[in-house]
């Protein structure tokens, strides 16, 4: 491996009890969500684009004025951002759904609940149980259902000793409207103690600053009023 491609990697840190620091140069958008006529989360839309950043500093209190950048307004309302999402490895938590012909699993620790993981007739659970092998309809609908899940937790592969099928996503932070920082392709994140979680395609970085889940999205935004405004 190339020393100086690998120093040169972006990378995010998390600050004790402060922001989100990325090191290195990331894209930047705002994202939200399309929805079916009916509420449906269907797909992500990227509304603008931020720019690249080089060693910006992303707001993780929710009480910024200039989201998502952080304008030091942690270090007068209390905020306090201990960390307590999972080190260990996705493999070693999550628990498989079965489905004939793929083999879909669920790390429900790290769920963000956006909601993607079903429509309103069935959640994927019953979904997956209910999978004919013969049903490409009904697999392909799967897949793309795994894909837009922002946290990961949702995987899929195609054969249990095979490795997890992933969306290719470019290195980036998404802003979602209203919610988490969506980051993509595969960028590190490490605690503030300097550990480093598990490197994935796909995870949810809190930025309201209520998640019980720190620094990873529990999907609190949704009961304590966060907003971008």
């Amino acid at each position: 491996m190339d020393d100086s491609a690998s120093e040169d990697a972006p990378k995010i840190s998390v600050q004790e009890h402060g922001p989100y620091m990325i090191f290195g140069r990331l894209r930047i958008t705002r994202r939200t969500i399309v929805e079916s006529q009916f509420g449906e989360p269907m797909t992500w839309r990227t509304t603008e684009d931020l720019g690249t950043r080089e060693d910006a500093w992303l707001c993780r209190c929710g009480g910024s004025h200039t989201k998502p950048f952080c304008d030091d307004t942690h270090l007068s309302n209390g905020f306090i951002g201990a960390e307590a999402a999972p080190t260990s490895n996705y493999d070693d938590r999550a628990e498989s759904l079965g489905g004939a012909g793929m083999v879909i699993r669920k790390d429900q620790s790290i769920c963000e609940h956006t909601g993607f993981c079903g429509n309103r007739f069935e959640g994927i659970r019953a979904m997956a149980a209910s999978l004919d092998e013969d049903d490409t309809v009904e697999r392909a609908l799967l897949m793309a259902i795994i894909e837009h899940c922002p946290s990961g937790a949702l995987t899929f592969k195609i054969a249990e000793d095979d490795v997890d099928v992933e969306p290719e996503l470019r290195l980036g932070v998404g802003v979602t409207a209203d919610g988490p920082y969506f980051v993509t392709g595969g960028v590190p994140v490490e605690r503030s103690d300097g550990e480093t979680f598990e490197t994935r395609n796909r995870m949810t970085l809190c930025r309201c600053g209520g998640s019980a889940m720190m620094p990873l999205c529990d999907g609190t935004h949704r009961s304590n009023g966060f907003h971008d405004a």
